[in-house]
């Protein structure tokens, strides 16, 4: 009994936010919450440099080791955030390049 082949042909895809209704609500969405947690990160290496400020003039090593920690969380993040869309489309465009 012969097996029934199923390939799709010619199918393809190009991601267009403005395709859809509210494709420029989105687009707004997402640039406000990048906005808020770059605002976040800042925040966040600032306070974590004053622990570690006040933990290493106070001799206090675990306070020092948390505010290392936070400003190394809050750097890290704010890395991720501004190569997110870069890494999104580094790896659209290699799942492009399969075929």
């Amino acid at each position: 009994m012969p097996v029934p082949s199923f390939r799709l042909t010619g199918v393809a895809m190009h991601p267009n936010a403005n395709a859809l209704p509210g494709g420029q609500l989105l687009q707004n969405l997402m640039n406000g919450i990048g906005g808020w947690a770059l605002a976040l990160s800042l925040v966040g290496l600032v306070i974590g440099a004053a622990a570690w400020a006040l933990g290493s003039h106070g001799q206090n090593y675990q306070q020092t080791f948390v505010g290392r920690r936070a400003v190394l969380i809050s750097a890290l993040a704010a890395l991720l955030i501004g190569a997110g869309p870069a890494i999104v489309n580094f790896f659209f465009a290699a799942g492009q390049g399969i075929h």
